[in-house]
């Protein structure tokens, strides 16, 4: 009989662990999938097109990476009650706060415009004209954030979140071989050498991974969503699933891609997904599919960043939790921001592909600055307490940072002296 009370109250605690999992999680795991967006797809199925499996290791190191940033953010939210454009005025004055919002805002409008160029294109293949695409995400998009609740919002994003892993099953339609992919790709290679075309995609991969806007938009989340000290362990939990969810998809879509059109040169995903149309059918409109729920859910949680980050600063009502009526301004930066940026792609010739791969290698210029003030504010001690970083997640997080402005300055270099890597 204890045998059986002492099984049953194993179950009881794991359901409830369950439970509770399910109530706490969300801005960890929407926030790491909204990263595979649509800038980020094209990364990476061009990644996978131009050097098969060979760089899949990268996405293996940027799984832990992802991890130790962003579980940063879920810290400072929770035990300063602050979004991260907030603490920032409030730790290094205006000046900065100021430099750090700038970037912000230029990064995301830029990331925005990418986020409407895949979704356009992604329904373009099915006959849908960008005119269309553009008022009807603009409509779903709004009708999304004015139902005045940050819990409804939430679970309707998580659903589109659930929705991009449908490249997984794309990826074992394909028939790679497990054994190509272990010895290719887990193994850290540099093919064909360093040189300039390599080092734009290793940015372009850094910086899909890893984008300033994250780190906005995860802290605030947090806030919105009330999460309170006690919340923090399964905080971090959330933000290791969503962590390992996007590496995941960012590696089976670097398989298909390198199994079906290795060697072909993609501009693009909806190119590759027109590609793989012509091969497989499914596998093909797997692709457009997935491109589009990305484009999707980076463009609500980009906008959303924006929103509340500058709510934070002026001191405006800057929650999903009121009505517009309530916020005017922070709904209104929203709208402002989304109708904006899918503008952009209705223009006549406007250079789309470049706009993407270039804000990709924009993001990860500008995220060591970032970073910085983040590793800084989790070591206030007055502020963080007993949450301030311990000696190993700075050696972590300061190694991060030193690597990605190794990375960004060689690229810098390789850009204006183009014979230096050759």
């Amino acid at each position: 009989m204890n045998f059986f009370a002492r099984l049953y109250y194993q179950y009881r605690k794991i359901i409830k662990a369950i439970g509770l999992f399910f109530i706490i999680s969300g801005p960890g795991i929407i926030v790491m999938i909204a990263d595979n967006d649509a800038g980020g797809i094209t990364t990476y199925a061009a990644t996978g097109a131009k050097y098969s499996y060979n760089l899949i290791w990268v996405i293996l190191i940027l799984i832990p990476v992802c991890y130790y940033v962003q579980e940063m953010t879920v810290r400072l939210g929770a035990v300063t009650k602050r979004g991260h454009a907030e603490a920032i005025f409030e730790g290094f004055g205006s000046f900065w706060g100021w430099f750090s919002l700038t970037d912000l805002m230029v990064v995301n409008w830029l990331t925005m415009v990418t986020e409407f160029i895949g979704m356009a294109a992604a329904l373009k293949i099915f006959g849908i004209s960008p005119y269309i695409t553009v008022i009807g995400i603009c409509v779903v998009m709004g009708i999304m954030v004015l139902n005045g609740s940050y819990w409804t919002w939430e679970k309707i994003t998580l659903l589109f979140c659930a929705m991009n892993l449908i490249y997984i099953p794309g990826a074992f339609m394909v028939h790679p071989s497990i054994k190509d992919i272990v010895s290719q790709g887990v193994v850290p290679n540099l093919p064909g050498g360093l040189n300039n075309d390599l080092f734009f995609f290793l940015m372009a991969n850094i910086g899909t991974t890893i984008a300033p806007w994250m780190l906005f938009f995860q802290q605030s989340s947090v806030v919105d969503k009330s999460l309170k000290e006690k919340d923090i362990p399964w905080g971090k939990v959330d933000t290791y699933v969503g962590s390992f969810l996007t590496g995941l998809v960012a590696i089976f879509i670097i398989i298909v891609t390198g199994t079906v059109l290795k060697g072909v040169n993609i501009e693009d995903a909806a190119q590759a997904s027109v590609y793989l149309m012509k091969i497989n059918k499914y596998i093909g409109t797997f692709m457009a599919i997935g491109l589009f729920d990305a484009g999707f859910l980076g463009a609500i949680c980009i906008s959303l960043a924006s929103s509340w980050a500058f709510g934070e600063v002026f001191g405006w009502a800057h929650s999903l939790n009121y009505k517009i009526k309530e916020a005017p301004w922070f709904y209104g930066l929203y709208f402002l921001l989304m109708i904006t940026s899918g503008i952009v792609v209705l223009i006549p010739n406007a250079p789309l592909v470049l706009i993407t791969l270039f804000v990709q290698v924009v993001a990860v210029t500008l995220l060591p600055a970032a970073l910085v003030f983040l590793i800084l504010l989790l070591n206030n001690k007055k502020t963080m307490g007993e949450y301030t970083n311990t000696k190993s997640q700075n050696i972590i997080n300061v190694a991060i940072v030193v690597a990605i402005i190794i990375i960004s300055s060689i690229y810098g270099v390789s850009t204006l002296f183009p014979n230096v890597l050759k």
